[in-house]
């Protein structure tokens, strides 16, 4: 009877070990990690979905900044983290898409160490220069940069950011003459286009978009494919008319993943749970608003992974024509 006793609490314990409803744990918060400083548009998108999808879970969700390495610490520790269902992780174009090709040495697999969840949007950027330099349109630029020996000066938030390599990308697309200066973070680049120490810069919309209505810059152009309702006045560099920029397109993308071996069950809850959230009008209004692109329809774990292994792919391209690496 004691050996019948024990074998069913061992069955007991097996199934309830197996079963996905032993990962989803209601007295334990889900930990958001976004791999990035506190106060940029990572940072601010972790803890809107925080707030907004901790009701449909009926989870509390906390936000944990891990920065380091263009995302890769924070990257790390959740493919190290278990795989329960209690550790998502914010993650972006750089992290999944461009790092591999950047680092000699990753400390994590972007195909292997992560189950995709859903797509956030898009990031698109803002191609900005100092008032005092005489262009207003793309086709003006391109030209200017061609007709000065040394071409035009253009900063980054950094080597390897999507800022570096969107600039990369319409070199190439256009011949135009850029030189590179990485600076740590957009801030410090902004700084030196607002002295006219640099010319130009692709940056992220919010971190501009001040100065720009202040006049101490001039937006000429944005990277994404439509116009952005934050700067609906600045048309897109498909736009000009430019040879090259037909069909040109450079974003930075947000997801959310979690650690490789989440049972299905739950990635599939937390992607609906993203789903709904991503449709909310407030929710969509105030991203907009902060001059971030809202994805239009919910993408779904398969077509989130699918869409990050070509991504890879374009990235690897600009990468690799941009010469860039980091040790």
């Amino acid at each position: 009877m004691n050996r019948r006793l024990a074998l069913t609490q061992l069955a007991a314990l097996c199934a309830a070990t197996a079963s996905p409803a032993a990962f989803a744990q209601p007295d334990k918060a889900i930990t958001i990690v976004v791999p990035y400083a506190p106060g940029g548009t990572t940072d601010l998108l972790g803890r809107l979905l925080a707030q907004h999808m901790s009701p449909l879970l009926g989870r509390t969700m906390i936000v944990e900044n891990k920065p380091g390495a263009g995302s890769g610490v924070g990257a790390a520790h959740v493919a190290r983290a278990a795989a329960d269902g209690n550790t998502l992780l914010v993650a972006t174009s750089t992290t999944l898409a461009i790092n591999p090709w950047l680092y000699k040495q990753l400390a994590y697999d972007p195909a292997k160490d992560f189950a995709p969840i859903g797509m956030i949007g898009a990031v698109p950027l803002l191609v900005v220069v100092n008032p005092s330099l005489p262009v207003k349109t793309i086709a003006e630029l391109v030209a200017l940069s061609k007709s000065r020996p040394g071409g035009l000066v253009y900063g980054s938030a950094g080597n390897g950011s999507p800022h570096h390599l969107g600039a990369e990308m319409f070199k190439a697309a256009t011949g135009a003459n850029l030189k590179h200066v990485p600076y740590r973070g957009s801030g410090p680049a902004i700084t030196d286009l607002l002295g006219g120490q640099i010319d130009l810069m692709f940056s992220d919309i919010p971190p501009a978009l001040g100065h720009v209505k202040a006049g101490k810059l001039r937006a000429i152009a944005v990277t994404s494919a439509k116009r952005q309702p934050a700067v609906a006045d600045v048309p897109t560099i498909a736009e000009s008319g430019q040879a090259g920029t037909k069909d040109f397109e450079a974003v930075a993308w947000q997801s959310v993943v979690a650690p490789a071996g989440t049972p299905p069950e739950l990635i599939n809850r937390y992607a609906e749970a993203l789903a709904k959230v991503m449709k909310e009008p407030a929710l969509r209004a105030r991203l907009e608003g902060d001059g971030f692109e809202p994805v239009s329809a919910p993408m779904s774990p398969a077509q989130l992974g699918a869409y990050q292994r070509s991504e890879t792919e374009r990235w690897g391209k600009v990468v690799r024509a941009s010469g860039t690496t980091i040790d």
